[in-house]
């Protein structure tokens, strides 16, 4: 990671956000640390994201202009992250050869393998380990391609707010960035980023990513659920959610709400777990040893505890300013108390040294 700031730019379905890190001088002469020096956030109008894809350039290029008016960040240059329903990741190993020549060569190798044409896609592949094969030397890695469309829109609001893209980055490879340090890096674990639209499912070993899932369900789909049942406003769905929260007990007046919560996040954790026992099943003997959750909708009252005893799995919160240090600053310490929803922006501005 260079000296200067780096910041990870997250367009997700309700908020950008958006952190900016730079490597500060250790104690003593030892070795810099990365220090989280800005963090902002700005709320964007309703259906300007539809499942992590621009709809609306003009109100996310108005949303971004304030984030980085609100946050100061010390510069436009920007990561930002892909994560939806249409990007598809894949295991795949390939014969040995040099990284740009695996690049270039997969337009020619992966058509079968992805359910869009390969003209339509933006590919790239993230080696994991090498491995000898029958026929010689294996690069182990994961195949990730997206739809042009996809990235361009994103890609267009950004340069319209006077950003300047860096680089495109995997949403799920930031999570494991921000979060699988410590304990964390020598273990088998399951991130799971439950968001507004999408929740995102990171199997890793040993700090390597082993497998990628996306859901398309999260908080705002619990939301909407309260609010169609008890046919009251957004704003008003939203306090009821985390007041009743999931597989608690609740009084007569609060049932209804308690079922409309329960008919999303029963099936979305049902999900979650399927994609643990998924890779457990074509892993035998690597399963995994703890969930770790993060994301806005994750801090849905109860949900931890259901989780875990619906995945027979360990479940703890997830820890993005772990290896951070933070700059004294008391916007700052105010927004580090909702540390949940900075994950993704903090790996991706953590991209750079990837």
């Amino acid at each position: 990671m260079p000296k200067a700031g780096v910041v990870g730019l997250d367009v997700g379905s309700t908020h950008v956000r958006a952190a900016e890190i730079r490597l500060a001088r250790g104690r003593a002469g030892g070795n810099p640390v990365p220090t989280l020096t800005r963090y902002a956030e700005v709320r964007l109008p309703l259906g300007a994201v539809r499942d992590g894809e621009v709809a609306d350039p003009s109100a996310v290029t108005d949303a971004l202009r304030r984030l980085w008016a609100e946050g100061r960040f010390s510069t436009r240059d920007v990561n930002i992250g892909v994560g939806n329903q249409r990007v598809v990741v894949r295991e795949l190993d390939l014969p040995w050869m040099p990284l740009p020549h695996i690049r270039a060569s997969l337009p020619f190798q992966v058509q079968e393998l992805i359910p869009m044409p390969v003209e339509e896609a933006l590919l790239d592949y993230y080696p994991t380990g090498e491995r000898e094969g029958s026929s010689g030397r294996m690069v182990q890695g994961m195949l990730v391609a997206a739809t042009r469309d996809t990235v361009r829109a994103n890609l267009m609001a950004v340069e319209s707010a006077g950003l300047r893209t860096q680089m495109v980055d995997l949403g799920p490879f930031a999570l494991l960035r921000s979060l699988a340090h410590g304990d964390h890096a020598a273990r088998t674990v399951a991130l799971v980023e439950i968001g507004a639209r999408i929740t995102q499912v990171v199997i890793v070993a040993h700090g390597v990513p082993r497998f990628v899932r996306m859901l398309p369900s999260g908080g705002q789909n619990v939301t909407d659920a309260v609010a169609a049942a008890l046919g009251i406003a957004a704003a008003e769905a939203e306090d009821v959610k985390r007041a009743v929260g999931i597989g608690r007990e609740v009084g007569p007046e609060q049932e209804a709400a308690a079922e409309a919560i329960s008919t999303v996040v029963r099936p979305l954790v049902e999900a979650v777990r399927n994609t643990f026992v998924y890779y457990a099943s074509n892993n035998t003997g690597a399963g995994i040893e703890v969930a770790v959750l993060s994301g806005g909708a994750s801090q849905l009252p109860g949900l931890d505890r259901y989780l875990a005893a619906t995945s027979r799995l360990p479940v703890v919160a997830g820890d993005p300013l772990g290896s951070l240090r933070v700059v004294r600053d008391e916007r700052l310490r105010s927004v580090t108390r909702n540390a949940a929803v900075m994950a993704t922006p903090i790996g991706l501005a953590y991209g750079v040294a990837a």
